[in-house]
């Protein structure tokens, strides 16, 4: 591999954009996009790539198995698991991993006022994780939802393949 190629590699494992990390490695911005890809078939390259993601994933612990159960756990989040028989919300210390791992944010307002007139006024709201936006991602993951547009002609565009480079 020359130095090019591997600050290709670099750059690649930064964005995991072939044609801006061999615009970064000093390629032609007109033929980055083509030697980007190509670079990512080059087996020297392939290696040195596949070699460096597992090493941060090991690392870091964060893998595709890991990323997909926490989106499964908001698609999937029954919002009754943060409420006892009675209605009352469940203590965050008492929630189940599931439910505690999807809880985004709470308010706990407490008014008390001593006297005859004594009033208690106990306000809490519970907000969780965007539950559409997860059961999207698991449904582009399993590949549900369809990206593509065809034209009359049978010209079929992908959605996703746009870039600012992209000439129609």
């Amino acid at each position: 591999m020359n130095p090019k190629q591997k600050i290709f590699c670099d750059e690649y494992l930064v964005s995991l954009n072939a044609t801006e990390a061999a615009i970064k490695a000093g390629y032609s911005k007109k033929t980055a996009r083509s030697i980007g890809q190509e670079n990512l078939t080059k087996p020297d390259i392939k290696k040195y790539i596949k070699t460096k993601l597992k090493s941060r994933e090991d690392r870091t612990e964060i893998t595709q198995d890991r990323v997909l159960k926490e989106i499964a756990r908001i698609a999937f989040l029954d919002p009754r698991k943060f409420f006892d028989d009675n209605g009352n919300l469940i203590q965050i210390k008492d929630l189940d991993d599931d439910t505690a791992a999807v809880l985004a944010g709470f308010d706990i307002t407490a008014y008390t006022s001593k006297g005859e007139d004594a009033m208690t006024e106990i306000t809490k709201k519970i907000k969780h994780v965007d539950k559409k936006g997860a059961l999207e991602l698991l449904c582009r993951h399993l590949g549900m939802l369809n990206d593509r547009i065809n034209i009359e002609g049978g010209i079929e565009i992908t959605i996703n393949d746009f870039t600012d480079e992209t000439n129609i």
